[in-house]
């Protein structure tokens, strides 16, 4: 079976840029089983699009017989929606995108402590500090580029490069996008407020190719439209696999940025569960199974992102995830992304 983003790339590339805004979200799917008792239904957040997790929710209902009834819509979009709801929101367990907004959550008291036993399974690096989230996937930012157009002796050893001369006009990004923002988040965290945005004064005045989402980003990359783009590793998995071809036959490769690098940065998507729900262990049993190894198999080999359990293997066409220099950041500091959207805005990425 085929997992594409594509449908959900309209929501996904407003984001942040909407993380004032509170969103229903369709629950359609999720209407209250009223032959069931509360302890046999819980109500996810996801912020993680519905033609990718759906399979996943139907098998753990398949398996347990526990019934979720979910509410689709962007991941920041659902931060705010808990935030604003407090202890009155209908949430048992918010399935994020990034860690970043699972912090937005978090340092809101929203989200109760994990069993150790279930952090355990995950390194220390993708889960929070306090262990009230844990990270259940997890994907690299690298540079995708055309072979025949940059050679690789070429590739810039710093995404920071990306802003001088030569790369005028080259380097596609989605500034609308979350992974996107999450980076620059990153920058933040890691180097400030003024690197941060020396970087984004310095790409905005090199010309950049602004895309609506990673997945035009690699198609533009692979046809030779545009040399080079930021993005996340996964996409070129996901679009081989919809050519019908293989990562390593198409043209874009991937450029994973050495030696701690900020454009390293790995991410996870990942899973709190809200206070009022951690005593019924419905809730805890979801977060259990997607730590699994059935779960875990299916991001690696449907969605193409890195597993975070041990024993399960990742994607093929990418290294290792143990093996990747990523930079020296605490997912758990990348918190203040509504703070990060204003100073993308403010830089005239976005109009």
């Amino acid at each position: 079976m085929s997992v594409t983003r594509r449908s959900a790339a309209a929501v996904l590339a407003a984001s942040l840029l909407s993380f004032g805004l509170v969103a229903c979200g369709s629950d359609e799917d999720g209407a209250a089983d009223p032959g069931k008792p509360d302890d046999q239904q819980i109500t996810v957040y996801s912020g993680r699009n519905e033609q990718l997790i759906k399979p996943l929710l139907e098998k753990f209902t398949e398996q347990t017989g526990i019934t979720v009834r979910p509410r689709y819509a962007s991941t920041s979009q659902l931060a705010a929606q808990l935030v604003e709801e407090g202890d009155r929101s209908p949430a048992d367990v918010f399935l994020a995108q990034d860690a970043g907004a699972l912090g937005t959550v978090a340092k809101r008291d929203m989200f109760a402590a994990l069993p150790e036993a279930t952090l355990a399974k995950v390194p220390q690096t993708y889960r929070a500090g306090n262990g009230q989230w844990v990270g259940v996937s997890a994907r690299a930012r690298v540079l995708t580029y055309h072979a025949d157009l940059v050679p690789a002796d070429q590739l810039p050893a710093s995404v920071f490069d990306l802003t001088g001369p030569a790369w005028k006009g080259k380097v596609a990004v989605a500034p609308t996008n979350a992974s996107f923002q999450a980076f620059v988040t990153a920058i933040r965290v890691q180097h400030g407020d003024a690197k941060a945005e020396q970087f984004l004064a310095g790409l905005k005045a090199n010309d950049p190719q602004i895309r609506e989402n990673n997945i035009k980003i690699v198609e533009d990359v692979n046809s030779g439209a545009v040399p080079v783009g930021l993005v996340n590793h996964y996409y070129l998995g996901e679009i081989a696999q919809e050519q019908g071809t293989t990562p390593q036959e198409m043209k874009a490769k991937l450029h994973f940025f050495p030696g701690g690098d900020t454009g390293a940065l790995v991410n996870v998507a990942g899973v709190g569960v809200l206070t009022g729900s951690a005593g019924d262990g419905d809730a805890q049993k979801f977060v259990d199974f997607l730590l699994g190894a059935e779960a875990q198999k299916y991001f690696a080999e449907q969605t193409f992102e890195y597993p975070v359990v041990a024993g399960v293997t990742g994607p093929a066409y990418v290294p290792p995830l143990a093996d990747l220099k990523v930079p020296a950041i605490d997912l758990n500091d990348l918190d203040t992304l509504d703070a990060t959207v204003t100073m993308i805005k403010n830089s005239g990425l976005v109009p």
